[in-house]
């Protein structure tokens, strides 16, 4: 068994297409725990990086920090699954698909390193948990303006919004002083 620490730069294209990713070239500590076994070398690790995106609410850039965790089986290129020899690897395309070898004593550990850094990101990131998001009609931010809103009408009852500034009108004239009709003609009485 042997431990390893390294410091490697982030390959391309690490995270979810335009929404969270680890930047290319930025660095991944990588804490690796290699152990022989019987069919070839286990390697179990945690990668940590940070990943930096934007808020899927408010669009705002955020920034978070990741830890992956990976465990996967090299397997000698001369041994099936059970330890047994083959002839070459790769006679087998099948069962060889969800397989990794060693190749010339080395692993690449790209794949298991995406693969568990894709896992480990947030499908929805948002800035913080109570994040409001964006006016659905105008985009202001709703975190910045909590209060903001529009005054919708639906569009069936457009109509009828006309009638109501006229009613609205008539009654400031009546507050202003104006009579209304037949109050005049009871008082005479």
């Amino acid at each position: 068994m042997q431990k390893v620490s390294r410091t490697v730069p982030a390959p391309a294209d690490l995270g979810l297409a335009g929404v969270i990713g680890v930047p290319e070239g930025s660095s991944v500590q990588m804490g690796l725990r290699l152990e022989s076994v019987m069919e070839g070398v286990l390697v179990t690790g945690i990668s940590r990086a940070s990943a930096v995106g934007e808020c899927v609410r408010c669009l705002e850039p955020l920034e978070r920090e990741l830890n992956a965790r990976f465990q996967e089986l090299f397997s000698y290129p001369d041994a099936d699954g059970r330890g047994r020899p083959v002839a070459e690897p790769g006679d087998d395309a099948e069962e060889d698909e969800d397989r990794y070898f060693l190749e010339d004593d080395l692993f690449d550990l790209e794949p298991l390193l995406r693969d568990a850094v894709v896992l480990a990101l947030p499908s929805q990131p948002v800035c913080r948990e109570d994040c409001l998001g964006l006016c659905p009609q105008c985009g202001v931010s709703l975190n910045e303006d909590p209060d903001h809103h529009h005054d919708a009408v639906d569009i069936r009852w457009a109509a009828l919004q006309g009638l109501v500034a006229t009613d609205q009108a008539d009654e400031k004239d009546n507050v202003n002083g104006a009579a209304e009709p037949g109050v005049d003609e009871k008082q005479e009485k």
